[in-house]
């Protein structure tokens, strides 16, 4: 009598086991890539409000060598307080020359990001700000 004997390769995986680890990868994918997407938006919108407090020490620098007042224009600024005008990561643009603003009396003056750029972080319009009597102002 001759015994019929199946074998079985075990040098690979079955179709079922490859298509449980796919649709594991696939549920981890699906839970960490918005987390990496938010991280991100938030790292640009801490660049931003970064820049706003670097140009805005650079206007209080100029005030001091300039009799206490602020300049008409960002550009002044160059490169004798600041090297380069910065530009917001998130826009990849130079978005603080348009909007800045300044007064003499009272001698004060307001940088904001300007545009929609924040919107994914629930960031009005126009947000961050920086203002020379409050400071840094994220929302209104």
């Amino acid at each position: 009598m001759i015994k019929s004997v199946s074998r079985r390769s075990a040098a690979g995986f079955t179709l079922i086991e490859l298509m449980i680890v796919i649709a594991i990868i696939a549920i981890l994918a699906a839970v960490l890539v918005p987390n990496f997407i938010r991280a991100r938006a938030m790292g640009q919108l801490t660049a931003c409000k970064s820049n706003l407090k670097n140009l805005a020490t650079s206007l209080e620098a100029y005030s001091v060598d300039n009799g206490a007042r602020y300049p008409t224009a960002l550009v002044t600024l160059t490169p004798a307080y600041i090297k380069t005008l910065p530009i917001c990561p998130t826009a990849g643009q130079q978005t603080y020359t348009a909007s800045f603003f300044s007064q003499v009396d009272p001698d004060t003056y307001l940088l904001r990001c300007e545009g929609t750029f924040h919107s994914s972080l629930a960031i009005p319009t126009d947000y961050p700000q920086y203002d020379s009597g409050r400071g840094l102002v994220e929302r209104p």
